[in-house]
């Protein structure tokens, strides 16, 4: 180490300084004040620094103030020695920085114990620099990585009203929001949408809608699986006054005349009784409608989509839906696969839902982890797009790191659904306990929540499945 040793007493001086060159082979540079000492001191910047404190012109408690007001003062070490014991200048030197204090005569072993800590503690400072150093650069490109990724979501984007952001991360769902624009521009041409649930079908149905125009026409849904039979027919064209008993006085306009100028999506196409398929078609087609109890006929003006999570194909060969009506609909087809066959798309639209919900919910998570990132991968998500982002929620809800981790995803490895069978029964005997405790209350609401999920919020469907009645489903809602 290089050493700057101050004392205004000669014999003393010269005896530390061949003490510490000539048998710890340090390199001393001596002074005999501290102003010549101070100014060596800035133009070298000493790590340790050896002096008197009663000596002329500077002190050595001034002389200790003056390099730690330096910021490369804070990495020296200075150590002070007095022929005088004084509590109160031992205390001063102290609070000053000071790394130690000698008292004069100084003993040599002391001071050579002392100049072995001061070198441990030099190397751990130089360590720490030069691991602070390498931190610095991994943040910064960490960050960098992190920042071309944003870059990537935000190119990744898609906006569309009512909706907001969301991810097109490849090339089949580029190529099915390509397809949506192109429709966008021709409303004369009903389109249907075929996948299964939550893979996003009204997301594309909005796309088709909206383009990229953010159109300001209207964009009314009607969902066919939560109507009921008797109803259906009042709800999509409207009726006149005394149509029926219960009839408001003044008749109303259906889900149809709503959407005039826009567009009426009728999700779950396939749920719609067949008995009012002619009259879909004929509103199709004909473009006009009449009002359930009324003979005047209703012109339109309406963009038809139709989005289903079942086959309609099949459906037309077992009777269930009509033929003439089918290859109407399907003029213009877009399917949209489900995400087990996009995984490429897993992990980004992980990354996208993570950074939203974290900012929505003023959480800390800004990553994955490769671990949590092959897990999401591996798991077939049954539940589709809806699942995932229904899962990264539940994640933020519950715990609140940097990064997300296989730890916040183990409900997934407990897999539900591989005790579940081709009729989506739940077995006796088949299910399989986690050998870890867990929440039996959170189990009941997260099966309920996904039953819910799968029908469309139809609560008669849920209550049905899960073989409970209506009153037991809305105790546990």
């Amino acid at each position: 180490m290089d050493i700057l040793l101050v004392d205004d007493e000669e014999l003393s001086r010269i005896a530390i300084k061949d003490f510490i060159t000539e048998q710890l082979g340090h390199n001393v540079f001596d002074y005999t004040n501290g102003v010549e000492a101070f100014k060596a001191w800035e133009e070298r910047h000493f790590s340790v620094v050896i002096s008197d404190i009663k000596m002329p012109l500077m002190d050595g408690h001034q002389l200790l103030e003056s390099i730690k007001k330096d910021e490369a003062g804070k990495k020296t070490d200075v150590i002070l020695m007095t022929g005088f014991a004084d509590i109160d200048s031992t205390v001063r030197a102290l609070r000053n920085g000071a790394y130690d204090y000698l008292q004069k005569p100084v003993e040599i072993e002391e001071l050579a114990a002392l100049l072995d800590r001061i070198e441990e503690h030099q190397t751990l400072l130089v360590e720490n620099q030069q691991l602070k150093n390498e931190f610095n650069k991994s943040l910064e490109k960490a960050t960098d990585d992190m920042q071309k990724k944003l870059n990537y979501f935000q190119a990744a984007y898609s906006n569309i009203s009512g909706i907001g952001n969301v991810g097109i991360f490849s090339e089949i769902m580029q190529s099915i929001m390509s397809v949506a624009e192109k429709l966008h521009h021709d409303r004369s041409i009903p389109v249907l949408i075929e996948g299964a649930t939550g893979t996003g079908k009204e997301i594309v149905a909005r796309k088709v809608h909206f383009g990229n125009d953010n159109s300001t026409r209207p964009f009314v849904t009607i969902n066919c699986a939560a109507i009921s039979p008797t109803l259906f027919e009042s709800e999509l064209f409207g009726y006149e006054e005394g149509a029926f008993t219960g009839a408001k006085r003044h008749g109303n306009i259906g889900k149809m005349e709503m959407a005039q100028g826009g567009t009426l999506f009728l999700d779950e196409i396939g749920e719609m009784p067949l008995d009012l398929q002619p009259k879909l078609l004929r509103a199709i087609q004909q473009q006009e409608i009449y009002r359930v109890g009324s003979s005047k006929r209703v012109k339109l003006d309406v963009r038809f989509i139709f989005a289903t999570n079942r086959n309609l194909n099949e459906q037309v060969q077992e009777g269930k839906f009509r033929a003439d009506l089918y290859y109407r609909l399907s003029v213009a087809k877009i399917y949209i696969p489900p995400l087990k066959e996009r995984k490429s798309e897993i992990f980004q639209l992980a990354q996208m839902f993570l950074l939203q919900n974290a900012e929505t919910k003023q959480k800390n998570f800004r990553m994955i982890s490769a671990d949590a990132r092959k897990l999401l991968e591996d798991y077939d998500w049954p539940g589709n797009v809806r699942e995932l982002q229904n899962s990264i929620e539940r994640v933020i809800l519950l715990y609140d790191e940097i990064e997300l981790n296989s730890k916040h995803l183990q409900f997934l490895r407990n897999d539900l659904y591989s005790n579940i069978d081709t009729q989506n029964e739940l077995k006796p005997g088949r299910i399989a306990i986690p050998e870890e405790p867990f929440d039996l209350a959170l189990l009941e609401k997260e099966i309920v929540q996904k039953t819910l999920d799968r029908f469309n919020g139809n609560k008669t469907k849920t209550a049905e499945f899960l073989n409970l009645t209506r009153s037991a489903l809305r105790s546990r809602l």
